[in-house]
């Protein structure tokens, strides 16, 4: 019994914490935005798209033409859950897949893109499942 309290009052502290935590850090991010004007440098950097795998450049090429996609979740909607890419409303960001070579499924790599769809000039690339992007740039 005395463990089950235990365990309930870890979990609201760390609950509590958690909450906290969100507001003070959210606020943060908030002021590096606003002070920085790029996300507090939330993005890693840039990659050049001769810089990007060959994969990468095809997914690219579908996003400019509309697809046809090879994965029935290209297109949704990219929360930025994160908060690694600059704060928009939801809807803004979209996420497709960069098939990973030898991959048994969807691997690691994403392009996610903002702004309208089709368009590739707001582009961001990830290959460690949205650890870390880097701007795409011409």
């Amino acid at each position: 019994m005395a463990r089950k309290w235990l365990r309930s009052g870890v979990l609201i502290g760390a609950l509590a914490f958690g909450l906290f935590g969100n507001v003070v850090s959210g606020s943060a991010f908030a002021r590096d935005y606003s002070a920085s004007g790029n996300g507090g440098n939330q993005v890693q950097g840039t990659i050049a798209v001769a810089q990007l795998p060959r994969e990468a450049v095809n997914t690219l090429n579908l996003i400019a033409a509309g697809g046809p996609y090879p994965y029935e979740k290209d297109g949704i909607v990219f929360g930025n859950r994160e908060r690694l890419l600059p704060p928009h409303r939801r809807g803004y960001y979209h996420e497709y897949t960069v098939p990973t070579p030898h991959a048994y499924n969807r691997g690691a790599r994403r392009i996610v893109c903002g702004g309208p769809l089709r368009r590739t000039d707001n582009c961001y690339y990830t290959d460690d499942h949205y650890s870390s992007f880097n701007r795409i740039v011409e």
